[in-house]
């Protein structure tokens, strides 16, 4: 266990952090988490921690003003291979600078805080009593101690991922502690009609034309069978699971982390119904599973896996995103969150494009310096959307 207590550098709060979650004190952890936040849950983040500290350093802080707990933030240790990043399929745009003369020539070590595994604001809260210029500089001091933690090979990034856009004017007090601001791809988004009790209320407010589409999707998957697993489903076709999420991983945009079936089996096992994993069997064979968190009035529509051989001739992702909306209308929440990249596909069942922002600081302060012209480079890949309604949604 590491643990400190240290002072930020111009406000009155102090902090702790720990390397693993059996450390933390539940009742300060808790104190702050009191939306339940899924993602800030202590059996969420040790799941994570024992199904893949092998392979990611986690680190947890919370912040104290004087001895009452006011803020808490998870933090992952990862290591990318320059060699193996797909430029083409980052998360966003970025110019031949950075991909020749900023990436390619170094090991990349990062430490993130927020969630690898799950687009949003999960890896910072605090307290509404402290301001929040206050509380983002107390982070920024957290993070920089952490890095110094490191004895040998210290993280080359800082990365804060990612925030909403009701959170920018927060959030970019950030960038008083030298942090640049980028924004990333859309996450798509779909805000639920109050209007719809069932799946056919859904598919009568749309216009015919993709009314029409949904039910060919119906059709060409009449033949896929769904079943929700239990931790012990998930045992049972790990191998195959595993065939599955990396046949998607390698086609999808680039990612900076990612879980397997053991981890799947652990979060079904600690989160219960707040988890949820699908599995989609065609004459028996399981050709692609869907995984989503129940959020509070929100779901988070997460890992999935595709046989790609069958995508074409039986529509399996469309008719796991028209599931996902399924599931959403039934959960009775208010928003489904779809993730990025496919956003004409996402849209044409109703999803719509929300900007979101990351924030990046090298760890030495002249590269810091030389990283503004760079991150200048990036921005979000275009995309186009539909609107499958017959009235616009707010």
């Amino acid at each position: 266990m590491l643990k400190k207590n240290k002072k930020t550098s111009k406000s009155s709060l102090h902090y702790n952090f720990y390397t693993s979650i059996k450390d933390i004190p539940k009742i300060d952890w808790n104190i702050i988490n009191t939306t339940r936040n899924l993602f800030f849950t202590l059996d969420y983040l040790r799941t994570l921690e024992d199904s893949l500290s092998e392979t990611i350093a986690f680190k947890y802080v919370i912040f104290y003003d004087q001895s009452t707990p006011v803020g808490i933030a998870v933090t992952q240790l990862i290591k990318f291979d320059p060699e193996k990043l797909k430029f083409q399929e980052f998360p966003c745009k970025i110019g031949d600078a950075i991909k020749n003369t900023f990436l390619k020539k170094m090991e990349v070590k990062v430490l993130v805080c927020g969630n690898l595994f799950s687009c949003g604001e999960h890896g910072f809260i605090y307290s509404d009593t402290i301001d929040s210029k206050i509380a983002f500089e107390s982070l920024s001091d957290a993070l920089r101690d952490i890095r110094k933690t490191e004895i040998s090979d210290k993280p080359a990034f800082i990365l804060l991922k990612e925030f909403w856009p009701k959170s920018f004017s927060k959030s970019d007090f950030i960038k008083n502690q030298d942090f640049r601001e980028f924004n990333i791809d859309v996450n798509m988004v779909l805000k639920l009609n109050t209007d719809w009790d069932n799946f056919d209320d859904y598919l009568n407010s749309m216009k015919t034309k993709f009314r029409t589409r949904a039910k060919k999707v119906f059709k060409q998957s009449s033949d896929i069978l769904v079943k929700n697993f239990t931790s012990n489903d998930i045992n049972d076709f790990a191998t195959k699971i595993d065939t599955l999420y990396l046949s998607v991983i390698d086609k999808a945009d680039f990612k900076i982390g990612k879980l397997n079936a053991s981890a799947f089996r652990n979060l079904k096992e600690n989160l219960k119904e707040a988890f949820i994993f699908k599995g989609y069997f065609l004459h028996q064979e399981l050709i692609g599973f869907t995984t989503s968190f129940i959020l509070e009035n929100v779901i988070d529509a997460n890992h999935i896996g595709i046989d790609y051989r069958y995508n074409k001739t039986h529509a399996i992702y469309q008719k796991m995103l028209y599931d996902y909306v399924d599931l959403a209308i039934s959960k009775k929440v208010t928003e489904l969150r779809l993730g990025r990249t496919a956003e004409i596909i996402k849209s044409c069942v109703g999803a719509k494009p929300v900007e979101m922002k990351l924030y990046v600081r090298h760890g030495n302060s002249i590269s810091n310096t030389l990283l503004k012209p760079l991150v200048d480079l990036i921005s979000p890949s275009e995309y186009e959307i539909r609107n499958p309604f017959k009235l616009q949604l707010e």
